[in-house]
């Protein structure tokens, strides 16, 4: 076969093996029995172009006795080891292990340390030519998870990164942590799980494009977990207990900040400084607060009762909110605020317009202002025939509100085409069910006017909207061109900043304001920005993401301490969880109980919380998304029931801790770490033990599942007992209860019946692999009751003799 290594170096040392492994793409080369299957399929995108051979290194190599126990090289081959006399009689356990591995030839090269070491075998993350992307590969998606599982874990999954969810939400909420706080029925561990990622998931739950419902896995399988609605019943709940979850701080500092806009990312930013314990007082030139949530989102959508409410919670806190309060234009100034506060955050948003430029513009309506009036509690006219330029969720929400007001006739003209135009799917498709005409792919034209009144437009075709680099550039064919008939034209195509008060040493060239994507910090000392004024126009959830970004930066200077964050839970690598039971069935996605469309009015909230019991029941279809591959070393669980320490040339690891399941890993190893030996403590006096392995050849196959006991009994009760298991869960696991439930007992059918039972209690079998639960049981049973296998052999030895 031809290898994808372009160099093959055989060091003398163990030092010169980690120094060669250290330079460029490298990896060791023990056996070659796992390694050049790896090399030949190509099952990751970028493969070692050099191998670092061991066979040198004679250092490795050879069994000897040390301290009543063994010392076993990891080079030692694994026929050697099962071969071996003082092995055999010492250590059964061990020998059976090794002769259990796959084929002869295999165990002729197989060599201690490979097998040891070796990359999982499922079958997903083994496809030739990196098919499958996998979550263990630093991919977003466990294919075996939703897919076929047969061989894989009943023991639940290991995090390999932050799932796909969480991943896709800018906020990073672990959903997958609070949803399994939700199936253990504490809503309240759940919501507070979400304020530290979120403080305004009452409001998210109802306006978010909800991203993580894009990224769910389950859409795999059926459809996705509805987050959202999720996050909304969380949202309310937590604004009913106001004074619980959104708590003043137990001590205040004497440091004060001031945030410069009520908006999304504003009160983000005052939520967390404040639950850092300084003093925030927010400025607002509006009415009230809330920016864009107070004076652009419908109420259909989002309640004022609600914001309210949620800007209540805020003010508990001992959040100082200032409305009426402009920056700049003779109000407020920036430097008289930079004396009066320690930092500044500015959430200023995009509140101007932005125009066609196109002739008797000043004819035209603005969607921003529309909605603005509407939210304000005034009427503003509407017409007979209504015409919305723009094709964002802004736009649809102009057009749906028109048709609300009464307008017998609504269309929407965009330049992108039907699949390209920014509004979300579930907006457009409300917009369609109230009658809403769609235009697509037309850009304005003319604006006709007759009688010095406006009549309709005549638009023209867009061929296209982006150039090859995607950057903002259509293009139109002027031969086709179509009337539309209005006698009210709104235009939304999109808001720009209006920052001039900023000054122009924190501007852009698209007028908005500098500061970094991470920190928010902006080049005036102690002033930090976020939101649609750094980005342009974004989404709620975007916003609140930069808020806390900047509040997390401002906090820790303040502090005197470095910025940044330890990562969530969700997004450490290697950590256990369980996988939810439920997920494998099939169940409907919660589906949000909707206003009929003739019942619809501008003031009165679409949609309807759901109820507590649908949203546990959504809950349980979340898979709670990890790696389900399993350890595939038969030696594994031999070792960790011997109680073995693995000695590699940094240190020496007990074998329960050495294995662990990793990006592209099986073992706790480090970078170029290099396992050297195996330590074998003395084997206990009068112990039993003994290796089973469950497949379905029995000269090829690796294990469905492996039982290692080890059982030592002192006057007919069990004094120590055992049980360390492989390819059930994503490591090789003890039945830490089932072997304190057998100590000082005798083994009786019904106490080996009971200690199987325990052994499997925390099961949790995938949709195809339920068969894997029995087998444990049987083989834990059967190690029980014929500890040695001795009654197995006499029996198959009868057999032969019949």
């Amino acid at each position: 076969m031809e290898l994808p290594v372009r160099e093959h170096i055989v060091p003398a040392t163990v030092a010169a093996a980690r120094s060669a492994r250290a330079e460029g793409r490298s990896a060791y080369l023990a056996g070659g029995t796992d390694l050049c299957g790896v090399l030949a399929d190509r099952i990751h995108a970028t493969l070692p172009a050099r191998l670092v051979d061991l066979q040198a290194l004679g250092e490795l190599r050879g069994i000897r006795a040390e301290k009543g126990g063994l010392r076993i090289g990891a080079l030692v081959r694994l026929s050697e080891m099962a071969a071996h006399p003082r092995v055999a009689e010492r250590y059964p356990l061990l020998a059976q292990a090794a002769r259990a591995v796959a084929s002869p030839q295999i165990r002729n090269a197989g060599t201690v340390g490979g097998n040891l070491c070796q990359e999982v075998r499922c079958w997903y993350y083994r496809a030739p030519d990196n098919a499958f992307p996998c979550m263990r590969k630093g991919g977003a998606t466990c294919n075996a998870l939703m897919g076929e599982n047969r061989y894989h874990s009943i023991f639940g999954a290991v995090r390999m990164g932050a799932p796909a969810c969480a991943d896709g939400c800018p906020a990073r909420v672990p959903i997958p942590r609070y949803l399994e706080r939700l199936r253990d029925g504490d809503e309240r561990a759940a919501i507070e799980m979400i304020l530290e990622h979120n403080p305004l998931p009452a409001i998210t739950g109802r306006v978010c494009p909800h991203f993580c419902e894009q990224a769910c896995n389950r859409g795999l399988l059926d459809q996705p977990v509805a987050t959202r609605a999720i996050e909304r019943r969380l949202g309310d709940a937590a604004l009913s207990e106001m004074k619980r979850f959104y708590a003043p701080p137990r001590r205040t500092l004497k440091k004060s900040v001031a945030v410069v806009g009520a908006g999304p990312a504003g009160l983000a930013a005052a939520f967390y400084l404040r639950r850092a314990g300084f003093g925030v007082t927010v400025f607002d030139d509006h009415p009230e607060a809330g920016g864009m949530l107070r004076y652009a989102i419908p109420a259909y959508r989002l309640p004022l009762p609600v914001l309210r409410r949620q800007i209540e919670a805020l003010k508990g806190m001992g959040i100082r909110i200032e409305c009426g309060r402009r920056v700049g234009d003779g109000g407020l100034s920036l430097a008289g605020l930079r004396r009066r506060f320690d930092a500044l955050f500015l959430a200023t948003g995009t509140w101007r317009e932005r125009r066609l430029g196109i002739e008797h513009e000043d004819r035209l309506g603005h969607g921003l202002s529309f909605l603005s009036a509407i939210r304000a509690g005034q009427a503003p006219a509407v017409g007979e025939r209504v015409l919305v330029i723009g094709g964002g969720s802004v736009a649809v929400d102009v057009a749906v509100s028109a048709r609300r007001r009464g307008a017998r006739e609504v269309s929407l003209a965009c330049l992108e085409a039907r699949d390209e135009m920014p509004a979300f799917p579930e907006d457009l498709e409300l917009a369609i069910e109230e009658g809403v005409r769609l235009l697509p792919s037309w850009g304005p034209g003319t604006v006709r006017i007759e009688g010095g009144r406006v009549t309709g437009m005549e638009l023209v075709r867009c061929t296209s909207v982006f150039d090859e680099q995607r950057r903002f550039r259509p293009t139109f064919d002027p031969e086709t061109r179509t009337p539309v008939a209005a006698d009210q034209i709104l235009v939304a195509i999109g808001q720009g900043p209006d920052n001039a008060y900023a000054g122009k040493s924190l501007l852009d060239e698209r007028g908005l304001l500098r500061a970094d994507a991470d920190s928010g910090r902006t080049p005036l000392g102690g002033v930090f920005a976020g939101g649609d004024a750094v980005t342009g126009v974004g989404t709620v959830v975007s916003a609140i993401a930069a808020g806390r970004r900047a509040a997390l930066a401002i906090a820790a200077g303040l502090a005197n301490r470095k910025a940044g964050e330890a990562p969530s839970p969700d997004e450490c690598e290697c950590q256990a969880i369980p996988v939810s039971p439920e997920a494998w069935r099939p169940r409907p996605r919660l589906v949000m109980e909707r206003r009929p469309a003739e019942q619809r009015t501008l003031q009165d909230e679409d949609e309807a919380t759901p109820p507590a019991e649908a949203v546990d029941r959504e809950a349980r279809r979340c898979a709670n998304c990890g790696c389900v591959a399993v350890s595939p070393s038969d030696l594994a669980p031999a070792l960790i029931a011997l109680g073995a320490r693995m000695v590699t040339d940094r240190r020496i690891i007990p074998a329960q801790e050495f294995f662990a399941a990793r990006p592209r890993a099986t073992t706790a190893l480090a970078e170029n770490e290099l396992l050297c030996h195996i330590l074998l403590p003395p084997p206990l006096p009068d112990s039993r033990q003994r290796y089973q392995k469950f497949r379905l050849r029995n000269s090829i196959d690796f294990p469905i599942v492996g039982v290692a006991s080890l059982i030592q009994e002192r006057g007919g009760r069990v004094r120590e007992a055992r049980l360390a298991f492989a390819a059930v869960a994503p490591t090789p696991i003890r039945a830490r209860g089932a072997e304190r439930f057998l100590r000082g007992r005798r083994l009786t059918e019904e106490v080996a019946e009971a200690a199987a039972s325990l052994a499997v209690r925390d099961a949790v079998p995938l949709a195809h692999n339920a068969f894997k639960v029995q087998v444990l049981r049987a083989l834990v049973r059967r190690a029980l009751l014929d500890p040695s296998g001795e009654a197995e052999r006499r029996a198959r030895a009868e057999d032969r003799r019949a």
